[in-house]
C-alpha cells in the first residue's frame, strides 16, 4: 500500500530526527529539527492511487500549495535562528495542508523513545554506518 508506506516513511523521518536530537543534546553544539510540506502540488501528488487521486482532484484547489510554498517549512527549520532542537514545522493552514510555516505537533508514536532508539540501531545495522553521536 503506497499510502501506508509513505506514512511509515514520514514517521521514520520523525523518529530518526528525535533520536538524533536526543543524541546531539548531550554535545550541546547542534540541533536536529523536522518539517513537512503539507499538500504541495508536486510530482508525488500526480501518482496517487485511483480513488485517492479522484478525491484529490476535487479538493486540490482548496488544500494545496505550490512546490515553493511546500519548501517553506523546511527552509524555516533550517534557517530560523529561533528554531530549537526537536521541533517540527509545517504549514499553518487547515489540516496543515498549506500556508505559512509554523511550529506543529507530531503523533504520539513519533515521540516513543524506545521506537526511536530501535530505528537508530536497525539503521546502523542495515547500512553498516555508525554515527559518532
Amino acid at each position: 500500500n503506497r499510502v501506508a508506506a509513505y506514512g511509515q516513511a514520514k514517521l521514520s523521518n520523525l523518529l530518526f530526527t528525535y533520536e538524533l536530537q536526543r543524541r546531539l543534546a548531550s554535545r550541546g553544539t547542534t540541533i536536529a529539527a523536522a518539517a513537512h510540506p503539507g499538500f504541495s502540488d508536486t510530482e508525488l501528488m500526480r501518482h496517487l492511487p485511483g480513488p485517492v487521486e479522484a478525491i484529490f482532484r476535487v479538493v486540490a484547489p482548496l488544500v494545496t500549495q505550490d512546490a515553493a510554498g511546500g519548501a517553506l517549512p523546511s527552509l524555516r527549520a533550517a534557517t530560523d535562528p529561533s528554531v530549537q532542537g526537536g521541533q517540527y514545522y509545517g504549514p499553518s493552514g487547515i489540516a496543515q495542508s498549506q500556508g505559512s510555516p509554523k511550529l506543529v505537533g507530531s503523533s504520539k508514536k513519533s515521540h516513543d523513545a524506545d521506537l526511536q532508539r530501535r530505528l537508530w540501531a536497525v539503521s546502523e545495522e542495515l547500512t553498516g554506518v555508525t554515527y559518532p553521536v
